[in-house]
């Protein structure tokens, strides 16, 4: 057995049953292991930040990583935006990256290159292996890495010698972490800080699954808290009969006024509220000067746990609980699409147990007040900010949920960043419904010249913030990597496309002009 063939066998063996790939040169022969091995299912992707993106779609799904299979170091470098989103998102990702050979690296050849100092940035585990030997035994400790809580990065280089070297030996399973636990100390604390509608509960990581929120909304209901989730979240469970929760909004003058009344803050799975960027004379801290805030758990810690501790400790788990959304659509709007009628029709539109991946930016900021009744869903949000990650998700939560139909939700200018996603979405079958806002303008930076003082920009400012001259023709793109598609300007016209994407087998694109 050679240590590529080890590898295939030692992830299996660790539950890694999926690997999005962008193969070269020296990872042939794991792509010769993956031929002849059964059980690992490989996804081609036509740029490597559609695999990174695919697999912290994958992992916030199936709760469990994914292998991505990148060439050297400019592959590795190629997903690394997608990797700082799944690093943010707290998503577990095994990352194979090919090494030439051991020898050969003293030789500079092109496309030599520091690869573990790429990788350290976006990984929370990196190891180069040093001979086909070792290469099994590195492959489930990368996998347990990645099952930390709640979930890490780990990218494992293999120089090609370890992958055509006879002697490698398959790891068996390796147990996955246990999380850690939260912080006893502060449950007395955060207890106390509870108490009316000037405490507020931030919510983040999986203190947002259906169980964690209803004991949420237990406590909200004994104590009068008011609940909240952060901006931008891995994975929220949404719709009818589940316990809605808002989020801190994303501009910094409705952040700080929805913060504002706030005295004390417990945070669970959640980070105290900063602003996304700084901006001259506003301030970075959210928070109201002088706010009580109580750490009870960190992302990492045991968040059912501590919710359910809390609840236990504020005698509030018999108490009925609050804010559970009933079932309410917006009626059909008609006409010409504006914002409003599209969060209207998009709310309509979610299938139930859909999956909806958002990166949306300005035009999205509208679609979580209007879609908190609908269908039971789940909502995932880019948590990095780096864009070109919507599409790439998108697939992953379709691979990781077969059963689930998926609707992406982005930007044109963000998916303009991997387009190539489209041509992995045909070539899967996979049942993915793509909605490209098509304002034909980096609409988010527009608004960001405002913010950042900028009162008055010139012509060369406007047109560098510009997608058209020439304008993107997302239908035409679409069917050239074999995703039909269709162009709406009305919500009638947009109602009947998403009706047609509900139903059909495989993606579909709708354009919408705004």
């Amino acid at each position: 057995m050679n240590g590529a063939e080890s590898l295939v066998h030692s992830l299996l063996a660790n539950g890694v049953e999926v690997c999005f790939t962008n193969p070269g040169t020296s990872e042939m022969h794991f792509v010769a292991a993956l031929d002849h091995i059964p059980g690992m299912r490989s996804i081609l992707a036509l740029q490597e930040a559609v695999a990174t993106g695919a697999a912290d779609g994958y992992y916030r799904m199936a709760r469990k990583p994914a292998s991505t299979l990148l060439h050297l170091g400019p592959g590795l470098a190629n997903g690394v935006s997608n990797l700082h989103n799944a690093k943010k998102a707290g998503s577990g990702v095994v990352n194979i990256v090919g090494e030439h050979a051991s020898g050969h690296i003293a030789l500079d050849a092109p496309l030599t290159a520091d690869i573990e100092g790429i990788a350290r940035p976006v990984s929370h585990w990196v190891r180069t292996s040093g001979s086909a030997a070792a290469v099994g035994r590195d492959a489930a400790e990368a996998v347990q890495a990645a099952m930390t809580a709640p979930g890490q990065i780990a990218t494992l280089i293999l120089p090609s010698d370890t992958a055509w070297d006879a002697g490698g030996s398959p790891a068996a399973a390796l147990e996955a972490p246990a999380p850690a636990p939260f912080d006893e100390t502060m449950l007395a604390q955060a207890s106390a800080a509870l108490d009316g509608p000037e405490t507020l509960l931030l919510l983040g990581g999986t203190a947002l699954t259906e169980e964690n929120l209803e004991t949420a909304g237990r406590i909200a209901a004994k104590t009068g808290c008011m609940l909240l989730s952060e901006w931008s979240n891995a994975r929220l469970e949404r719709g009818a009969g589940r316990v809605a929760i808002g989020r801190v909004p994303y501009p910094i003058d409705m952040a700080l006024k929805v913060l504002e009344p706030f005295k004390r803050i417990v945070l669970i799975g959640a980070r105290a509220p900063i602003g996304f960027f700084a901006y001259p004379g506003k301030p970075a801290i959210l928070t109201r000067e002088g706010a009580e805030i109580v750490t009870l758990a960190d992302a990492g810690a045991d968040l059912g746990a501590a919710l359910s501790s809390l609840c236990t400790a504020l005698a509030a788990s018999d108490t009925p609980p609050a804010h559970v959304a009933r079932h309410d659509l917006p009626d059909a709007p008609s006409g010409t699409i504006d914002l409003e009628k599209l969060a209207a029709c998009i709310a309509r539109a979610i299938p139930q147990d859909g999956i909806v991946v958002d990166e949306s930016v300005t035009t999205g900021r509208a679609f979580s007040p209007a879609t908190m009744g609908t269908a039971r869903h789940t909502w995932l949000n880019n948590c990095g900010g780096s864009i070109g990650y919507c599409l790439p998700a998108a697939i992953g939560a379709a691979i990781a949920c077969p059963d689930r139909r998926v609707m992406a939700l982005t930007g044109d200018g963000s998916a303009m960043y991997t387009v190539q996603a489209l041509w992995t979405m045909a070539r899967e079958n996979l049942d993915i419904t793509t909605l490209v806002f098509a304002n034909r303008s980096y609409k988010i930076l527009r608004g960001e010249l405002t913010n950042v003082g900028v009162g008055n920009p010139g012509p060369r400012a406007i047109d560098m913030l510009s997608l058209d001259r020439p304008a993107l023709d997302w239908v035409q793109m679409s069917h050239s990597m074999g995703v039909d598609a269709v162009r709406v300007t009305t919500c009638e016209d947009l109602e009947a496309a998403l009706q047609d994407g509900r139903t059909r087998k495989g993606p579909s694109l709708i354009e919408v002009v705004l």
